[in-house]
């Protein structure tokens, strides 16, 4: 009998590998730590949900056995069924007490072997291994090779980018090898996607922008399948929801609480651009007619004691509300039950709302489903995930996250278009149920399943090969305005030059541009989101692919820096005349000169008279930047630079004007590709080290790399 006669027969038996944090069936310690979160609730939902299937035969959930006083007994148990088909099992990995994930390398062939003899003593071997994580990749690699069995993988989140998010919060590199081990981990990513015959993923968008950035990077063995949504606890509204404790709570905020409710719901974080829905909504009278705003950013007690990044969006959040005057029209209770977010998705249904997501970025979604199952119709950002969900779903609609006006008409429409409004919610229900539900995620998955184990699906090979170093050590930096901008047509082979050396270099922009600007750009002109992005002159540092702002870079550059002296020195000067609000920032003051009034020198000497230390920018011939002393495009670059461990030697640096002239000088490779502002370029005319192209903008970044050699060691880059 062949295998696939034997599977018709039996049913499948699936093993499923989860080794770090504590996993039991019941009562999950979701955040008890960073390693209990929502990889061990989705794996045991996961087992449980194949449990059901009548087409599976056997579910085992194999994780590391804990005996520690200091947690449950629970964990030490050898075996936990879930139900008459699936079932935990907890195998030996090493030392028996609770330990974090980082610390559980060097067991991991000890649980390998373990589960090894395990699966071998067991009647029946299972038809397929699915890992979670880069711990069980590990093992499941091992184990896929020594049985034969083919191995499926989902990442939850991948070392490349846990990296750069551990540098963005201040952790430095040695620290980072030391405490994470991320070059292991990365190093066992490798070895799991060479090996693995299906990864997993949750979003289109995670397969291209991160997995996309590995050696053994195969996206045809890739398929997005969302993670299921628990629909016992989101469902439509009963008809109580408003004598509910949390909607008694809104009452204290709003004039007329009955009206329809537009809701948002996030923690307090600028990717979130919770400031810019309220400045929609303030900007706009028929929006405040027709709905209340009800913003959920977490809980909090006393803003002055969160941390800083939850503390100025909170702040923010406040100031726009007093801005526009929208007292009696916008709620942003203090606290809330984590069971209370159902119940109020159904409030904000029962009250004819919609639910609103206008992050700058979001890379999955969940909210957007748990809202759609409740019946309550969506507006969210087409940067992500929602793209996905809006497409299977029919039940919203996407905006540009950085359009307030445009934001504000969608969720106009969505609310006032009534037969729009019901067929959407209808849409919502239906689709969550289709595509997002436990029993549709399972369905997905064993359609992927079956093929692997019947071996009806050939599996190509590709020629892949590693890189010498885990990461990348060449950095490619431009400038925007009259850089990469202005010539479409050298733009496109200079974009299809980075999407093809992906794997090797790190890219980044530098811009004077404000973050929501330059993002304008971006989408504007069709350029991916580079790895970093440097805005305000060197003011902020963001890294790709979540929008991760440097908070550390921002404290560094607050030394000796005072805002109110530096505009109070210069509000009176001839020949400067401060620009518009919105190119404002805390660490920028940005004024308009007239060079037949002013002098640079002078005006850099009148601050050095009032003790004012700080770095004054003049740019394409008529404006000005005050920033902190420490900070500047070629400063920044440079402390990306030391975070990420690229040389200098090794990064070649675009710029066109004088705000880039510090990124051009030193040890980086230096190209000035067009000369209309070569007069404030006239310190680096006679440098060797800086070339200056022939041909402007994109081409003559291109004409830089020809003459630079930049690519000519990268074998890497040139299998990609």
């Amino acid at each position: 009998m062949n295998k696939q006669a034997v599977a018709d027969k039996q049913g499948l038996y699936v093993v499923l590998i989860s080794v770090h944090g504590l996993i039991r069936g019941h009562n999950l310690e979701l955040g008890r730590d960073a390693d209990t979160g929502g990889q061990t609730r989705y794996v045991v939902e996961l087992a449980r949900a194949l449990g059901e299937r009548a087409d599976v035969d056997k579910v085992v959930l194999l994780t590391r056995r804990v005996i520690d006083p200091q947690v449950s007994a629970d964990y030490a148990q050898l075996l936990e069924p879930l139900s008459d088909k699936a079932s935990i099992v907890r195998i030996e990995c090493g030392e028996e007490k609770y330990l974090r994930k980082e610390m559980l390398w060097d067991s991991l062939e000890n649980f390998s072997d373990n589960v090894l003899a395990y699966l071998k003593s067991q009647p029946r071997m299972p038809d397929v291994i699915h890992s979670h994580y880069a711990d069980a990749g590990y093992v499941g690699s091992r184990l896929s090779h020594q049985l034969g069995i083919p191995l499926v993988h989902t990442g939850h989140s991948l070392g490349r980018n846990k990296r750069k998010q551990l540098l963005a919060s201040g952790i430095k590199r040695s620290e980072i090898e030391s405490t994470y081990h991320i070059s292991r981990r990365i190093e066992a990513e490798e070895t799991t996607l060479g090996a693995a015959e299906r990864v997993i993923t949750s979003t289109r968008q995670e397969i291209e922008q991160q997995y996309g950035l590995y050696d053994f990077y195969q996206p045809e063995r890739m398929r997005v399948i969302p993670p299921g949504t628990d629909l016992t606890q989101f469902f439509p509204p009963l008809g109580d929801e408003k004598k509910s404790p949390i909607a008694l709570s809104l009452k204290r905020y709003l004039h007329q609480p009955n009206k329809p409710m537009i809701l948002a719901l996030s923690r307090p974080d600028p990717k979130k651009n919770i400031v810019a829905l309220i400045e929609a909504y303030g900007a706009s009278p028929a929006l405040q007619e027709a709905a209340n705003l009800v913003i959920v950013a977490g809980n909090r007690d006393d803003i002055q004691e969160m941390e800083a990044v939850a503390k100025t969006v909170l702040t923010d959040i406040l100031l726009a509300i007093d801005k526009y005057d929208l007292y009696g029209k916008v709620a942003y209770p203090k606290n809330h039950k984590q069971e209370e977010v159902a119940v109020l998705y159904r409030l904000a249904a029962a009250l004819r709302g919609v639910f609103c997501n206008p992050a700058l970025t979001e890379p999955f979604g969940l909210t957007l489903i748990e809202a759609a199952a409740c019946g309550l119709p969506i507006v969210a950002t087409e940067d992500g995930g929602p793209t996905d969900i809006i497409r299977n779903c029919q039940n919203g609609y996407l905006i540009n996250p950085l359009d307030q006006a445009s934001m504000a008409a969608t969720l106009l429409q969505a609310l006032t278009d009534r037969p729009a409004w019901r067929r959407l919610a209808k849409n919502g229900m239906e689709g969550v149920q289709r595509f997002y539900s436990w029993p549709a995620h399972v369905e997905s998955y064993l359609s992927e399943i079956r093929p692997l184990v019947e071996k009806t699906e050939p599996i190509t090979h590709m020629n892949l090969q590693r890189r010498a170093g885990t990461f990348r050590d060449q950095a490619i930096f431009a400038s925007l305005d009259q850089n990469l901008i202005g010539d479409m047509a050298s733009l496109a082979p200079f974009l299809q030059t980075m999407h093809a050396h992906r794997k090797a270099i790190i890219f980044g922009i530098a811009t004077g541009r404000s973050l929501d600007d330059a993002l304008n750009t971006l989408k504007r002109h069709s350029i991916p989101q580079p790895d970093v992005l440097i805005t305000g002159q060197g003011t902020q540092i963001h890294y790709a692919p979540n929008l991760t702002e440097d908070a550390v870079w921002a404290r560094h550059i607050d030394h000796l820096w005072s805002r109110q002296t530096v505009h109070d020195v210069l509000k009176d000067l001839p020949g400067l005349t401060l620009q518009a609000k919105a190119y404002q920032s805390a660490f920028k003051l940005s004024y308009f000169i007239d060079v037949a009034l002013a002098n640079v020198n002078d005006i850099r000497q009148l601050l050095l008279r009032n003790e004012q230390a700080v770095n004054v920018i003049f740019s394409f011939g008529q404006f000005i930047d005050v920033l902190p002393l420490r900070a500047s495009k070629g400063l920044a670059l440079r402390w990306c630079a030391e975070q990420f461990g690229f040389p200098l030697e090794q990064t070649l640096v675009a710029g066109v004007t004088g705000a880039d002239a510090d990124m051009l000088r030193g040890n980086t490779l230096g190209v000035v590709v067009d000369n209309r502002h070569l007069d404030e370029l006239s310190d680096l005319a006679n440098s060797e080290k800086i070339y200056f192209s022939k041909q402007p903008y994109a081409a003559g970044i291109l004409e830089a790399m020809t003459h630079y050699h930049f690519f000519a060691d990268d074998s890497a880059a040139a299998a990609a």
